[in-house]
């Protein structure tokens, strides 16, 4: 489940865990973490051990990353 930040201009962010935020963007978990190490992606808010992503920041993470698929 989401959890809701208000931004100092009154808009709202959903915030969502990385399994979720992976679900979201139809990659698996472990490509969240990925974009993570590789600076694409920062956590916008924790939840205990759990970093929560702002669901327009995976997708633009997704968007950026899309097509940099190495070939060996």
């Amino acid at each position: 489940m989401g959890n809701s930040l208000a931004g100092p201009t009154g808009s709202s962010h959903t915030l969502v865990t990385g399994a979720a935020a992976a679900a979201e963007a139809g990659v698996a978990p472990a490509t969240v973490r990925k974009w993570v190490q590789l600076g694409h992606l920062e956590a916008a808010g924790r939840q205990g051990r759990t970093h929560l992503f702002r669901l327009e920041d995976v997708f633009a993470a997704e968007r950026a990353t899309r097509g940099r698929v190495r070939r060996g």
